[in-house]
């Protein structure tokens, strides 16, 4: 599920509209008028949209833009003459008034393109630190020379038991480190 918070200077607005997205079946995270507090429950959050007005009590849209984290996305709904000179490309805009039915299927569009954006994230292999490779090196030396395995052979071993136990590679040659040690 997709984590949206909306900001408006009016909190009666911006309830409103929370009330609309829970009853089409999203999550909102927050409700605020300020940036400050967007920013706040943003932190929180890997990813997500801020659906926002324009003008809030502490900041514009713009500044509130630049500080949020970098997988946050931003829903800008506002007049058609404010809309005109807004230049970012990566704010999706909406004019008001907010038609349901726009807004749902603008929100729907965003959702699937921050589904996309994790499925890649998650798709990367982790990167190890030198401290973790180095300990799945004496692990697999130990391996080597205690059980006559080659490097390949124990790296396989080490593979499997952590594919077997659900653990990490570097948590099973721990493991395997503290077992084979005594």
């Amino acid at each position: 599920m997709i984590s949206i918070i909306v900001v408006f200077p009016k909190l009666e607005d911006a309830k409103n509209i929370r009330n609309l997205l829970v009853r089409h079946g999203y999550e909102v995270t927050g409700v605020c008028s300020s940036g400050s507090q967007a920013l706040q429950l943003a932190e929180h959050l890997s990813d997500g949209i801020v659906l926002c007005g324009y003008r809030f009590q502490d900041m514009l849209y713009s500044e509130l833009y630049e500080c949020l984290p970098v997988n946050m996305q931003m829903l800008l709904a506002a007049s058609p003459r404010i809309l005109e000179e807004c230049q970012s490309r990566d704010i999706v805009f909406l004019e008001l008034p907010l038609k349901v039915h726009d807004l749902v299927n603008t929100l729907e569009m965003m959702s699937g393109s921050i589904l996309r954006q994790r499925k890649k994230r998650k798709a990367m292999p982790r990167r190890r630190s030198e401290e973790e490779k180095k300990m799945i090196d004496k692990a697999k030396k130990l391996l080597m020379e205690r059980n006559h395995l080659t490097e390949e052979e124990a790296h396989r071993y080490i593979q499997k038991c952590s594919m077997d136990s659900g653990n990490t590679l570097v948590e099973t040659a721990q493991m395997v480190f503290s077992l084979m040690k005594f």
